[in-house]
């Protein structure tokens, strides 16, 4: 199954929610295609839909996904992240009424860049060779987070200790 999510910002994501339900049309896509559409105005006619879903239900839906596609919202992407899964970003766009500014593109390639763990998609006609190519892509990229909290926990018990 492939998950989209493209989060709960008020203007429309209506060129990944309408790319993904073409994917599907065209049988590009086998694999059952779950979108939560947010306030898009585009309704999928090939994909399962939902406009918004409750927190335990995207988990789910997450958790359960051989693929994960994301708008660039950082919460939307990390969910993923936490759970071991390299998502595919495709950041919200001004130029396309998607957002009021670029901030989705710039944070998702600094997060590209920085830490390698997620594959940005500015550009939605690359994600057919991406979603095809997904295993190849994601084979030497690191998987989920690495959290400092186990860290700093040992060194603040040692402090700890060490005041006893």
């Amino acid at each position: 199954m492939i998950f989209v999510t493209v989060g709960t910002h008020e203007q429309p994501f209506n060129r990944l929610v309408k790319y993904m339900d073409d994917l599907k049309a065209e049988r590009v896509l086998e694999e059952e295609v779950i979108i939560q559409t947010g306030f898009s105005t585009y309704k999928p006619i090939h994909c399962v839909w939902s406009q918004l879903l409750p927190y335990k239900k995207m988990t789910e839906y997450v958790a359960g996904a051989h693929i994960v596609i994301t708008h660039g919202g950082p919460s939307s992407f990390i969910l993923p992240l936490q759970l071991g899964k390299i998502p595919i970003v495709v950041p919200r766009q001004k130029k396309y009424g998607e957002h009021v500014n670029d901030h989705q593109v710039e944070f998702a390639r600094q997060v590209a860049q920085r830490q390698g763990n997620i594959i940005v998609a500015e550009d939605v006609d690359a994600l057919e060779e991406m979603i095809v190519n997904y295993e190849k892509l994601i084979c030497s990229m690191p998987s989920g987070m690495h959290s400092n909290n186990a860290v700093f926990n040992e060194k603040f018990e040692k402090i700890v200790e060490g005041l006893f």
